[in-house]
């Protein structure tokens, strides 16, 4: 046993037994905060105090069950989540479980890794400052209405501008996800695509893009077939393109999320407005054709409403529909519902539709103006051809919302004088008094309803055969339907002089100052040709960057076999991590050997030149939970089950006795580099640069064959025993720990996946604090 003077090292902060099995969990990089991912498709949020829940997200149909990977933005504000059954990508607002933004891949996603670009120069200062200026030259975007879409929330909260949380800070991020099959992608501000990566096999395990864009290290499983034992392999991608265009990359993408969001926000302006036009006026329709269906006389709708306006009198069926069905108190709401629903509508195409068109106009034409600097940006793949079909999209989708208010406009006078008409007809009808200044009827409201009833009331048995419908009541409807089908009742253009013009002047016809005009298409119809177009000319700059990224190294690290533990996988070794300071990059790995696992550190430079030496370490642990026992009797006593970079300089490690005996303890140590690379070290480095320096890739490859694992004798292996940090896990068979040096905390799963203790890794000693802990555990 211990001796009692002997104080475990970090101080224990939380534990829970959850009743979900954990299958990811990541620390908050700026707040202490968690995230955890468990088998039912739940992603949750705790704080590090006590191990409290901040929120949960359940799983539902538009999101997904399965999550197969977390990260979190380098700012904590958002976190990214993927599932494999919906293949989506969500990113999530860190303040409340709601989605702020979501994206389809072709794959599932198995690592997602969520980077920072640190690099500073002038170009890059000024471009940050002057970032602002669309703010200065385009007015807010105005807030959604909080009534109608729950999607519709992320615009609509109020004093705050959601665009802005999702855009995040100026400085460049990228999302970089990892799949089956070789899909790597990586999207700027984790909003949209700038790199299609190929070139690399297998099933992704580890990603790491290096602060700087220079490298890409990633880690795959390739399983040639399916009885064959799966392949650890160790790739770095040459990114240099980004890195050599930092400044052009940040801006052109940022331009890009500029008009992802604008897209969304357009696209909500929209679905806002279908359920302020379905509230009422889809009740009034299925009325009165009802009304039609259970109709037994040969006069028409329109005959019938025509006779009570000319003559006063309405037919026995015609009253039975309006003082049965519509009521005369039923009727003035109605009337006052479909007139709040219209300018509804008219506001949103005014305030949000336009607002949110112009914004998009006014992006796309920076971007136009950046493609034809070539010398800049010809080389990112930008497209000023494909940028000005994507304008003239707009300005369709523009035109199209311009008619939908002249309709709008038109069916309200001509709502409002029938609706007024029929409610005094009815109040005669029931003998009610009319007040005076409802009888008054100009020739000109006569006229209102007269067109109402041959606009709206039109038998079309075409429309029959198509809806189902005898007449087309309302016109705005059909615009907000997002269907294929052309519009029913197509805006009149006879006699029109614009129009008239036009015609005749066919120089005028193929202008690229005219915006083409759809008279018959909807306006969903035209939304979603824009949304082609634009996603069509933005779509170039991934490919053309992600043909650019070519294999600079390629190593197979070792065998991995089908009858692995049958332990529950969470987090697999191995784990990459990329030193910002010195921008090396570290693969950690273990290879069993003899049933003892050493951790083996392959760093790397991430400039490829083959000057810089790079090698292989192995490290295994002494025995130092007794120093009584004599070291040179089996000095190896531990393996290790899980180990993560803490730090640039520290690895977090949790080990298992070896040796055979009951009640294996399990430990959290803190493991010093320096303790690992010391000089002595560098000149019996197990060095693979000999095997870049064959350069032709298949060479490279048919050389690495020759797996690490069988070379395994030639690394050199450090035994380290550790001073004062580690601490023993009692009763807790632990097995995963998650980690994050930053905010100097830990948390250690169980091996069944339910147990979690957090610990706080940094702190003073407090005896009496930790002696108190330890009786207590005890």
């Amino acid at each position: 046993r211990r001796s009692a003077a002997t104080m475990p090292a970090f101080r224990q902060v939380g534990e829970k037994q959850l009743p979900q099995e954990v299958v990811f969990m990541s620390w908050s990089p700026k707040r202490d905060l968690i995230a955890l991912a468990n088998r039912a498709g739940e992603v949750l949020l705790h704080r590090l105090a006590n191990f409290q829940r901040v929120w949960s997200l359940p799983p539902n149909e538009n999101t997904g069950k399965e999550v197969t990977a977390l990260a979190w933005r380098p700012d904590g504000k958002i976190l990214a989540f993927g599932l494999a059954d919906t293949k989506r990508i969500i990113l999530c607002d860190v303040e409340k479980p709601e989605s702020l933004h979501s994206f389809s891949v072709e794959l599932s996603i198995t690592y997602m890794h969520w980077m920072e670009v640190t690099e500073e120069s002038s170009v890059l200062t000024s471009f940050y400052n002057a970032e602002d200026e669309s703010n200065l030259l385009l007015p807010k975007l105005p807030a959604l209405p909080k009534n109608y879409s729950t999607t519709a929330k992320i615009f609509s909260e109020e004093k705050s501008d959601e665009i802005m949380k999702l855009l995040g800070d100026v400085r460049l991020n990228a999302l970089v996800l990892g799949g089956s099959s070789g899909f790597i992608e990586i999207y700027a501000y984790g909003m949209f695509k700038i790199a299609t990566v190929n070139g690399v096999a297998g099933s992704c395990r580890g990603l790491c893009l290096s602060s700087d864009l220079k490298s890409l290290s990633v880690i795959t499983e390739i399983q040639s077939s399916s009885d064959s034992e799966a392949e650890i392999t160790y790739f770095q991608l040459d990114t240099s393109l980004l890195s050599s265009y930092l400044p052009e990359v940040t801006r052109m993408a940022r331009k890009f999320t500029h008009i992802s969001t604008l897209l969304q926000y357009i696209k909500l302006s929209l679905t806002c407005m279908c359920e302020a036009w379905e509230e009422i006026l889809m009740q009034m329709d299925s009325r009165l054709t009802k009304f039609v269906q259970e109709k037994n006389t040969t006069t028409s709708v329109q005959d019938e409403f025509m006779q009570l306006l000319l003559w006063g009198k309405a037919s026995l069926e015609l009253q039975a529909l309006l003082m049965n069905q519509l009521t005369v108190k039923g009727l003035k709401k109605l009337g006052q519902s479909i007139e709040s629903s219209y300018s509804s509508i008219q506001k949103l195409v005014i305030s949000h539709l336009q607002s949110g068109s112009e914004a998009l106009l006014y992006h796309l034409s920076e971007l136009k103006g950046m493609a034809l600097w070539k010398q800049k940006y010809e080389c990112l793949g930008l497209d000023a051809s494909g940028i000005d079909e994507a304008i003239t999209a707009v300005g369709s989708f523009i035109l199209k919302a311009n008619e939908l208010l002249q309709v709008i406009d038109s069916s309200m006078k001509n709502f409002k004088a029938f609706f007024r008409w029929l409610y005094v007809a009815m109040l005669r009808m029931s003998e009610d008094h009319v007040l005076p200044e409802l009888n008054k009827m100009t020739q000109k409201d006569i006229t209102f309803v007269a067109d109402f009833l041959t606009e709206h009331f039109n038998e079309a048995p075409e429309l029959y055969n198509r809806k189902g419908k005898y007449f087309n009541v309302e016109r705005v409807g059909q615009y907000l339907k997002d269907e294929d089908d052309d519009l029913v009742s197509p805006p009149n253009t006879e006699g029109n002089q614009w129009f008239n013009f036009l015609k005749d002047s066919t120089h005028l016809k193929e202008s690229p100052l005219l915006f083409p005009y759809y008279p018959e298409k909807s306006l969903h119809f035209v939304k979603r040709q824009m949304e082609g177009v634009i996603d069509q000319c933005l779509q170039k700059p991934a490919d053309v960057i992600g043909k650019s990224v070519h294999q600079a190294v390629c190593m197979s690290l070792y065998k991995v076999s089908q009858s692995e533990d049958s332990t529950p996988q969470l987090f697999k070794l191995p784990f990459l991590w990329n030193d910002k300071t010195s921008n090396l990059h570290y693969v950690l790995f273990t290879m069993l050997e003899n049933s003892i696992s050493k951790i083996h550190i392959l760093r790397r430079h991430t400039d490829t030149s083959r000057s810089v030496s790079n090698g292989i370490l192995a490290v295994e642990f002494g025995n130092f939970l007794n120093s009584n026992i004599n070291e040179s009797s089996d000095s190896r006593c531990y393996s290790c089950l899980d180990a993560h970079f803490y730090d640039d300089e520290t690895v977090t490690v949790v080990l298992k006795e070896s040796v055979q005996q009951e009640g294996k303890e399990r430990v959290l140590a803190q493991l010093p580099l320096s303790s690992v690379y010391t000089d002595e070290d560098q000149d019996r480095k197990f060095i693979w640069d000999s095997v870049e320096s064959l350069g032709c890739f298949q060479h490279m490859c048919s050389y690495t064959c020759a797996l690490l694992d069988e070379r395994s004798g030639e690394i050199p292996t450090r035994t380290v025993f550790l001073e004062s940090q580690w601490r023993v896990l009692e009763n807790m068979k632990a097995q995963y720990v998650s980690v994050n040096g930053i905010r100097k905390v830990s948390c250690v799963l169980s091996s069944n996946l339910r147990h979690i203790r957090v610990f706080e890794m940094d702190v003073e000693d407090d005896g009496e604090v930790e002696e108190e802990e330890e009786e207590e555990t005890t």
